[in-house]
């Protein structure tokens, strides 16, 4: 509806600039539609005061139909449209003073469009570093391989169906879901696609979410080089929350250590070391970065994963304290993408001692593995490397 709205605000006004073309060029005798001028030159020469005129309509013209084809390079035009508009404006002032007042609004829609723009425009630089050296020799994963692991894992990998295909090192997926900040806060739509890397694990998450009516927050939280960094700005504009740090990376390292049920081949990785606890879970530890976190995986007897727990910081106005931090998957959820059975849904819970705090519901929406990569052949692949703990 704000689109639409804002349409009609850019093409009316676009339109309105048309009369001082039509007077110049004394196309109508219409009443009212003469403009007195101030300005000498400009009533010297009235073809070239209708002619700039004329030249706003198209520039708003043309930002118009860039807007409605969402390209967001929109508000270039648009505010050289405004510009060339007020300086009209204020040569003809007593007759078109009013359109001031138009010129502010598009402007608020400028700033708008460029915060996105801006915003978008460091997400993008960001996703091509994260993902230009991401190319790495294809591995075949046997049943030999997945043998070193606790049996509950490899019961999870086998179902998988990872066994005989190559490793995955780069993944592409797009998200939708709700969430919200606090206990009792609104429910909000959020869609968001995700990068990840395995061989120097990282990921990248760009989310848009549906705050209120006419309001948006753009998000954009990341791992990478061992250090997570949390952006988050009202309208792609205001800065919500800027985090980093200790507390930051160990988070943003747990979240890719339980986001690698999306991609099962990645706990071979040498940086994760298991750990048999009983016949249904694991504990997997990842150390990177000069960091090692520890987490839970349980297991269903079939071999499904069912959720995974770890002591994980959660955010607070007297400072970080580490929580329980649980997600739990839906049992009925699981899809093949690629070939890859995984679980397309999940829900995340701080577990308190308040409360539980449910505050994100996801579904995996697409999934493309190692997509645009060249897999470089390797004609004596190393084995892949895994460390296990026995309890």
């Amino acid at each position: 509806m704000v689109r639409i709205i804002f349409s009609i605000l850019l093409l009316a006004y676009g339109l309105i600039h048309l009369l001082g073309f039509v007077q110049a060029f004394r196309l109508t005798n219409i009443e009212g539609v003469y403009l007195k001028s101030w300005a000498s030159f400009m009533t010297d020469s009235p073809k070239l005061a209708g002619t700039l005129w004329f030249l706003a309509f198209l520039l708003f013209l043309g930002a118009t139909l860039l807007f409605i084809l969402k390209k967001e390079i929109w508000w270039a035009l648009a505010l050289t449209a405004v510009v060339l508009s007020q300086i009209l404006i204020i040569l003809y002032w007593q007759e078109a003073k009013s359109g001031t007042i138009a010129n502010g609004l598009i402007v608020i829609g400028i700033i708008l469009g460029y915060s996105a723009w801006h915003f978008n425009r460091m997400v993008t630089a960001e996703i091509n570093t994260f993902t230009a050296h991401a190319q790495y020799p294809a591995q075949l994963i046997t049943s030999d391989i997945i043998s070193r692991l606790p049996a509950p894992v490899q019961q999870w990998l086998t179902r998988s169906n990872i066994v005989d295909k190559q490793t995955i090192h780069t993944v592409y997926l797009e998200q939708k879901g709700q969430m919200r900040t606090t206990p009792e806060g609104k429910w909000m739509a959020v869609e968001a696609k995700e990068y990840f890397t395995v061989q120097n694990p990282g990921f990248l998450w760009i989310a848009d979410v549906k705050a209120a009516p006419f309001i948006h927050l753009a998000g954009r939280d990341k791992y990478e080089n061992g250090q997570g960094h949390m952006l988050i700005k009202a309208l792609s504009l205001i800065t919500v929350a800027d985090a980093h740090g200790k507390e930051t990376d160990q988070g943003t390292m747990l979240r890719y250590l339980g986001e690698m049920v999306w991609f099962p081949s990645a706990a071979l990785s040498e940086y994760i070391t298991w750990e048999t606890i009983d016949a249904s879970s694991a504990r997997a530890t990842m150390s990177y970065g000069g960091i090692s976190a520890p987490g839970i995986f349980r297991f269903s007897a079939q071999g499904d994963v069912e959720s995974f727990e770890a002591q994980r910081y959660y955010s607070r106005k007297a400072g970080a304290t580490l929580e329980k931090w649980l997600v739990t998957i839906d049992k009925h959820s699981f899809k093949e993408f690629g070939g890859i059975r995984i679980p397309a849904r999940s829900t995340v819970t701080w577990q308190l001692q308040t409360g539980d705090f449910t505050w994100f519901q996801l579904d995996i929406t697409h999934i493309a593995y190692n997509q645009n990569v060249s897999l470089i052949p390797a004609a004596q692949p190393k084995p892949i490397p895994v460390t296990q703990k026995q309890k």
